[in-house]
């Protein structure tokens, strides 16, 4: 079957994110849209994550447990991970590494970590926009190998926060299977006719960090079933 996707979107405990990101809001925006399976995929946190899928579990929209990790090296890599349970033990670690930086709203915005009826359950006050003391090759080891996941490193052709940007090239010693490209035309862009990239799979997604900016039904993927172990194998190694 074939899949409407967007697995990159920011909920209201982004700091850089809109509050209108609540849970039901992004749920009903992705159904307006037309979409088939999103990640929920905040700044090194899924604090809001289970309350979007609970939001979801009454319709036809797959939510996969997502988080976006900055690493040691401020690569952003974009997370999918098998369950919930994962996705939350990924969390602690993560936050475990974070620097001890208090969240200042006025300058970063407002973190809000809230409920399937979009009501305020707390702030997070730690700084959520900051690299945690993690290599990327650690986060793809934890996520990939120990955690059945899958690591994507995001926003590829942009020029901050990318693998590309950051390292000037694909490291050898992780297994990329996938790349998320920014730009709205795939085949179009310089990394698509790079031939590093050859054998990697590329999706586009939006990164969205208001609901306008959720991807309307235009990017897909084949998938066996509409399950969140389809998906991490259509764009794994497909094991």
């Amino acid at each position: 079957m074939k899949a409407a996707y967007d697995l990159h979107i920011h909920s209201s405990i982004s700091p850089c994110a809109d509050d209108d990101m609540t849970p039901n809001n992004i749920v009903n925006m992705c159904l307006l849209k037309g979409l088939d399976v999103i990640a929920v995929t905040d700044h090194n946190s899924c604090a809001n994550v289970q309350a979007i899928v609970n939001c979801a579990k009454a319709t036809s929209l797959l939510v996969i447990p997502g988080m976006e990790i900055e690493t040691a090296e401020e690569i952003h890599v974009v997370c999918l991970f098998p369950d919930m349970q994962r996705a939350l033990e990924m969390q602690n670690i993560v936050y475990s590494r974070l620097p001890d930086i208090r969240n200042n709203e006025e300058v970063f915005g407002r973190q809000l970590i809230l409920d399937e009826k979009d009501n305020l359950i707390c702030k997070e006050k730690r700084l959520l926009l900051t690299a945690a003391a993690m290599t990327v090759n650690e986060v793809f080891e934890i996520v990939g190998n120990k955690m059945g996941g899958l690591a994507i490193p995001a926003h590829i052709d942009r020029q901050a926060n990318s693998i590309i940007s950051s390292l000037g090239v694909l490291p050898e010693d992780i297994d990329i299977s996938c790349v998320e490209i920014s730009g709205k035309n795939i085949e179009s862009t310089v990394i698509a006719k790079d031939f590093r990239f050859k054998d990697i799979k590329r999706i586009c997604s939006s990164d969205a960090h208001y609901l306008w900016n959720i991807h309307e039904r235009e990017y897909f993927i084949e998938l066996e079933s509409l399950t969140i172990k389809a998906v991490i194998k259509a764009l794994g190694t497909g094991k």
